[in-house]
């Protein structure tokens, strides 16, 4: 077991918030974005409410977590939904993983600790029907006295590229290559090294691009390609979903799942297909099954 900078000065002896710092320090050196390491410090720190001040992490017990986790879902009076709860076990296990990996414990106290899986309800995606009149809503827009093809720039991207609304906010001019000679595509770039494992190249319709050349002269970017606050394009999401006439309401979500669909129902092989979304094999067990469900082979 090699001690890292971060972890050399943490033994069984420390406290819980001073590891705990140790790990937030460590985070940051692997990478890992702002957001996450918050994400998996709040996590972590709900320990240091229900655990006594004074206790060391080499007391800390597989059954003192086990309390805690009963605690969290059913007595501190605040909503733990399944898939919150499934997160704290993960960033908990996490945690303690990485004292024992670089020698600061000698056993790992969440190792037996069960993880609860949480599979949440299963995403709207559109009809055949439907997407055919959210492209016609959008493409009015293009059609219109004065053209705006950015409307259909957006949502025929987001429906047959499947990328989240960060990394659509993310693409920059450069980041789309309409010369390849594999054919155009789009590079889905992260900054984080942490992350680097979802950036990808996503084939590009004729399609698209038209309407892509048509947006580039009408609003002439200069770096970012949507240069404009998330909300705002989920603004603009709304409002085409509401002029072509849909009762559910129209996301970045919704037209990721609704290509994943589409891509599965076209035979795209499955692995394929997960790459396309920049998922890893394990996150991809939970999507697949949901992508089956929505296609009406499992109940």
């Amino acid at each position: 077991m090699v001690k890292t900078p971060d972890s050399a000065h943490i033994s069984a002896k420390t406290l819980l918030p001073a590891a705990i710092n140790g790990w937030e320090m460590f985070m940051y050196d692997q990478g890992r974005s702002t957001n996450t390491v918050k994400a998996f410090l709040s996590d972590v720190r709900l320990l240091t409410q229900f655990l006594a001040p004074d206790q060391t992490i080499g007391s800390i017990t597989t059954e003192d977590l086990n309390r805690f986790f009963t605690w969290m879902e059913k007595e501190r009076g605040i909503p733990c939904s399944p898939k919150t709860l499934s997160r704290r076990i993960t960033s908990i296990k996490s945690f303690f993983r990485w004292l024992h990996q670089h020698g600061s414990l000698v056993l790992d106290p969440a190792e037996k600790v069960l993880q609860r899986s949480a599979i949440s309800p299963l995403p709207q995606v559109l009809t055949d029907q439907e997407y055919e009149a959210v492209l016609l809503a959008a493409d009015r827009h293009r059609r219109s006295a004065k053209p705006d093809a950015r409307s259909y720039t957006l949502v025929y991207l987001l429906l047959t590229t499947g990328i989240k609304k960060s990394e659509c906010l993310g693409i920059h001019i450069n980041h789309i290559d309409l010369e390849a000679k594999n054919g155009p595509h789009v590079f889905v770039r992260y900054a984080s090294p942490a992350n680097r494992y979802k950036e990808r190249k996503i084939q590009l319709t004729e399609d698209w691009i038209d309407a892509y050349k048509e947006y580039l002269a009408q609003y002439q970017p200069v770096d970012q390609v949507f240069a404009w606050s998330p909300r705002r394009l989920e603004y603009l999401l709304e409002d085409i979903g509401a002029e072509a006439g849909l009762t559910k309401h129209l996301s970045f979500d919704m037209c990721r799942w609704t290509c994943a669909l589409r891509d599965y129902q076209a035979g795209i092989e499955a692995d394929s297909i997960r790459q396309k979304l920049g998922v890893s094999k394990i996150q991809w067990r939970e999507l697949f099954i949901k992508i089956k469900q929505l296609n009406g082979e499992i109940k």
